[in-house]
């Protein structure tokens, strides 16, 4: 099966030839965020600041996944980076289901860790990728390479949790 096309029927970002001069692990990263950029966009456009942050069924808010997805990547990679969390981040991580969000702040954080993203990324050398790093309270044993492609999956699913959330809201709009 062919990739979603959107964005004027635009193929997904790694099929576009792009980020050619990036090494492979790290573009597949790369494309993964742009790929979520791009779908939070789409499936969020629509959405009042109400629905945002609704909680239909009692799941997490479209506004929590998205708050998740831009921190969770940047104490990811500040792991990667081989540092320890900020008291910043970690009080940022318990007001991640606030529900007072409004798209256009949650929009301009997730840009903002994205745009951050990439150049965080791009640093690393390849020959980093296989440096040994521990993650977390109990540090927990990976690599440079290990956190990124975790960066990619993790980012994706979140995505999905909030595309699904989207349309639920969607649907249950009044006619």
């Amino acid at each position: 099966m062919l990739a979603m096309m959107h964005k004027h029927e635009q193929p997904e970002p790694w099929l576009r030839g792009t980020l050619t001069e990036v090494p492979a692990e790290q573009r597949a990263v790369l494309h993964a965020l742009e790929l979520a950029r791009e779908n939070i966009e789409h499936w969020t456009l629509d959405l009042s600041d109400e629905e945002i942050n609704a909680r239909p069924g009692g799941i997490a808010s479209v506004a929590f996944h998205l708050r998740h997805i831009a921190r969770s990547i940047d104490r990811l990679l500040t792991y990667a980076e081989g540092r320890q969390l900020s008291t910043e981040q970690t009080t940022a991580l318990k007001t991640e289901l606030d529900s007072d969000a409004t798209r256009k702040e949650l929009m301009a954080e997730l840009t903002a860790q994205l745009d951050d993203s990439r150049k965080r990324i791009r640093a690393f050398s390849p020959q980093e990728l296989e440096h040994p790093r521990s993650v977390g309270k109990k540090q927990l044993p990976t690599t440079v390479g290990g956190i990124l492609v975790h960066i990619a999956d993790h980012t994706q699913r979140h995505v999905g949790q909030a595309i699904t959330t989207a349309k639920i809201v969607m649907a249950n709009r009044n006619p």
